[in-house]
């Protein structure tokens, strides 16, 4: 493993020394112990690994995602190092968010922790846009609105505080291109002022709510428009992008996740943390 590549892949939750000196599997820091995390998208990528750290490091999570078969499969994986539940449901259809709802209200309303991961990216021309391409993106901000409103409301009720983090996106912040995104960018922006607005509003609850601004990720969300034998290559074409030199990991992205979840950052609200290989710095 090269240099770039052990710093790309290191847990910080696990330790350099683990990563450099240990053989096997290494053991977290039990930094959320008799926590649960919610996560909404954990079936896949970011949300998958984000997850899986926090239960390796000693808590729990309950995790949502559109196919059965991926939450299954995530569940299975998550078991290994603590409890895990799954919660299959596609977040387009209002009355499936509904029972999502009831199903946290009801069974996980003592979640200290959520991560807003769920999402999807299909470029497309502002001129080719309709009314169905468009609500696509706006549902499922709304389903992340009131998802994060009943976890939220048993967090408050809770007495324990919480953190959020959202996964926003440098779209968000910078128009590209060769990714025509306005859709997406629309969508992103408002979780964004989400982030801003809920930091206010539960401060006093002693809740958090941060979020994070990746570029581009090495993610299942590009499967959608790009062929399976050329999803390497295409996200390997965006490395240039990027000042650092190379796309990012569903790792890099649950690192800073993680350490905003966690009680290391327990002065930090309402920030939009760029996590992107330097992108907003300038161009490259």
């Amino acid at each position: 493993m090269s240099a770039n590549e052990m710093t790309a892949n290191w847990n910080w939750l696990e330790g350099p020394h683990h990563q450099m000196e240990e053989p096997g599997r290494p053991m977290a820091m039990p930094v959320f112990a008799g926590q649960k995390l919610v996560v909404v998208g954990g079936s896949s990528g970011t949300g998958r690994q984000t997850a899986a750290d926090v239960v390796a490091a000693g808590g729990s999570a309950v995790i949502s995602g559109q196919d059965r078969d991926r939450v299954d499969d995530t569940v299975t994986a998550l078991a290994k190092d603590g409890p895990a539940e799954g919660i299959a449901a596609d977040l387009a259809d209002r009355e499936q968010v509904e029972r999502v709802r009831r199903q946290l209200a009801d069974e996980h309303a003592d979640a200290t922790l959520l991560v807003n991961a769920a999402g999807f990216f299909i470029p497309k021309t502002f001129l080719d846009y309709d009314g169905a391409s468009y609500d696509a993106y706006l549902e499922l901000d709304r389903a992340i609105f009131f998802l994060t409103q009943t976890v939220a409301r048993g967090m408050a009720a809770g007495g324990r505080g919480g953190s959020i983090v959202n996964i926003g996106s440098m779209w968000a912040h910078k128009a590209i291109a060769a990714t025509p995104s306005s859709g997406y960018s629309v969508a992103k922006a408002g979780l964004h002022a989400l982030t801003h607005n809920l930091a206010i509003e539960l401060g006093p609850y002693h809740i958090r709510v941060n979020a994070v601004a990746p570029a581009v990720v090495a993610t299942p969300i590009y499967e959608r428009f790009v062929p399976a034998d050329k999803l390497e290559e295409t996200l390997h074409s965006f490395d240039g992008l990027h000042p650092l030199g190379r796309t990012g990991t569903a790792r890099d992205l649950a690192n800073t996740i993680t350490f905003l979840l966690s009680p290391a950052t327990s002065w930090v609200t309402g920030a939009i943390w760029d996590v992107d290989g330097g992108v907003m710095a300038g161009r490259n």
